[in-house]
């Protein structure tokens, strides 16, 4: 197991690192000057050349791409990700100020796509060609379909604007008032959860089917074994490891849809500040944050693989 940690973290490491380079060379490939935003921005007016060349010093701009990669990459190792050039601010700053928005909405529908979705697609399974299996599979694949952006915005058009029973935009910590944080996440948790639900069920579904007509299954039904019993202690064990895979790929989905979804409904976590890094050309930021993303999605793929053992005592690592 030990090993086996050990070579997945070596490959996670490897992925981080082209993920760095290659957000770094897109960034710098992009038209414009970013410095040019920032003197815009405050309002500078026309400065000198010396000014000027004093402001790129600052930030790192006057070396070549190789030298400002590898400042970049040493000032991570000593907990410093650089400066914005837009905010003027430290990017750890900006991003201890917003990844806890993140997280927060993420986790949430994390949870909530993976209880939903296990929840229906077994429903469906054990009910399999009635009414219920029918509309709950329908559902399912038009989840799958809805882009998560124009859900929010429909969302908002019919539980905010028509019949005001949310708010319209905006984050409150659950911390400062529950119930005000609780009604504003609920729409951009749906919208996040909405395709990892879909697809949850659906895989749920197909697993859980190949699963109830095996042989213990059926020995099981044959000694009169009640039938939450059999699902809850025999079936639902081996029909989630499937499941497991497509939960870890979802974890990728819900951090790349909160850039859209933090962008409708205006909240200010680590996917707006993306969005505004990239519209502003902002290096720093947009650098520290796909590193953290990259990050996140790689401990969870770890952790889905490590989770295998524990749900199919058949799996080794050796």
């Amino acid at each position: 197991m030990a090993a086996y940690i050990a070579r997945r973290l070596l490959l996670g490491i490897l992925i981080i690192v082209l993920a760095t380079i290659m957000i770094f060379l897109i960034m710098r490939l992009l038209p414009g000057d970013p410095l040019m935003l920032y003197i815009n921005q405050n309002e500078m007016g026309s400065l000198a050349p010396d000014q000027v060349e004093a402001l790129r010093h600052k930030f790192g701009l006057d070396q070549s791409l190789p030298m400002q990669y590898v400042g970049w990459i040493g000032g991570i190792f000593r907990g410093n990700f650089g400066r914005s050039i837009f905010y003027n601010e430290p990017v750890g700053l900006l991003i201890r100020e917003r990844l806890p928005v993140s997280m927060y909405l993420g986790g949430l529908a994390f949870v909530f796509s993976g209880v939903l979705g296990i929840a229906a697609g077994i429903i469906c399974a054990v009910k399999r060609g009635t009414w219920i299996d029918n509309v709950v599979t329908l559902l399912a694949n038009v989840g799958i379909t809805v882009p998560s952006f124009w859900a929010g915005i429909i969302l908002i058009y019919f539980l905010a604007l028509q019949l005001g029973w949310l708010p319209v935009y905006g984050y409150t910590s659950p911390f400062k008032d529950f119930w005000m944080s609780a009604r504003q996440v609920i729409m951009p948790v749906i919208c996040l959860a909405l395709f990892p639900i879909a697809s949850v069920c659906r895989q749920t579904r197909s697993a859980m089917l190949e699963v109830v007509y095996q042989d213990y299954i059926r020995t099981a039904w044959s000694k009169g074994l009640p039938e939450r019993l059999i699902i809850l202690r025999h079936a639902i064990k081996n029909g989630l490891i499937p499941v497991i895979t497509v939960m870890g790929l979802h974890m990728s989905v819900i951090v790349g849809g909160s850039v859209l979804i933090e962008t409708v409904f205006n909240i200010n976590g680590i996917g707006r500040l993306i969005t505004q890094g990239v519209l502003q050309q902002d290096f720093q930021v947009v650098q520290a944050c796909v590193l953290i993303i990259a990050a996140v999605i790689v401990m969870a793929n770890l952790a889905v693989d490590i989770s295998y053992g524990w749900f199919d005592p058949r799996i080794r690592y050796d």
